[in-house]
């Protein structure tokens, strides 16, 4: 009698009370076995939120950050100098007049508050107003360039909201800024001529323009990150 065991590995045969053990080779093939099919799917990364900005976009952050220190440095030259205007011997600024005498006379120059005119009363009171109005435009800036900086340091939603808000306090700037240059030109017309304006002078209104400029591009620039979808999305495509 032929008994096997369940896999068919070993077989005993018992013949007149005699045991017989034998062992069946079987190849691989012959031995049924179940197969589950597996199924390989590519699963793509998940883009990750917050993923590094695109080149153009650091260039563009980075050039509107150098930009703006060059602004302020202007400005505040501009702001300390304060001796915007000359016109007949005469030098008007946000912090004094002088009064400059003839080459070769050998008389200094004689500078004070008031200047000598009697042409506006509130002159002083005017300057003075110009005076804090584009002092703070420089405070403003500064404190601008100091949040744009730190938002390219940090990450997620507070690099965001610190650009932002830096942008916004660059175009507070250039109406602080525009406003000063407004005022003393407004309140020294009667002597303003194209050639009197002074290096100084220049100096502020070209940093009111790119206070002006560089904040519109800070705006707009977070506009376009805020649409955009994220740089990993890109590789979905």
């Amino acid at each position: 009698m032929l008994h096997c065991s369940t896999d068919f590995s070993s077989c005993t045969f018992d013949w007149k009370r005699k045991c017989v053990t034998f062992f069946v080779h079987r190849p691989f093939s012959t031995v049924g076995v179940k197969m589950t099919a597996i199924k390989i799917k590519g699963v793509s990364p998940a883009p990750r939120r917050n993923s590094r900005p695109l080149f153009l976009e650091v260039l563009c952050r980075s050039m509107i950050i150098l930009c703006l220190v060059l602004s302020v440095v202007l400005s505040s030259f501009a702001t300390c100098d304060g001796q915007w205007l000359w016109s007949d011997r005469r030098m008007f600024g946000l912090w004094f007049f002088c009064v400059v005498p003839a080459e070769g006379s050998g008389v200094p120059s004689n500078c004070s508050r008031h200047g000598g005119l009697t042409s506006g009363e509130g002159l002083e009171a005017g300057l003075g107003l110009c005076r804090l109005v584009v002092s703070l435009a420089v405070v403003s800036a500064i404190f601008g360039l100091e949040l744009l900086v730190m938002s390219q340091v940090s990450e997620g939603q507070d690099s965001s909201q610190r650009w932002r808000l830096g942008a916004w306090l660059v175009l507070v700037a250039a109406g602080l800024a525009a406003g000063g240059v407004a005022t003393f030109v407004v309140l020294l017309w009667q002597h303003a001529t194209p050639l009197g304006f002074t290096l100084t002078f220049w100096c502020q209104f070209a940093a009111t323009f790119l206070f002006f400029l560089n904040g519109m591009a800070a705006r707009h620039i977070h506009n376009m990150a805020s649409l955009l979808p994220p740089s990993g999305a890109f590789r979905k495509l």
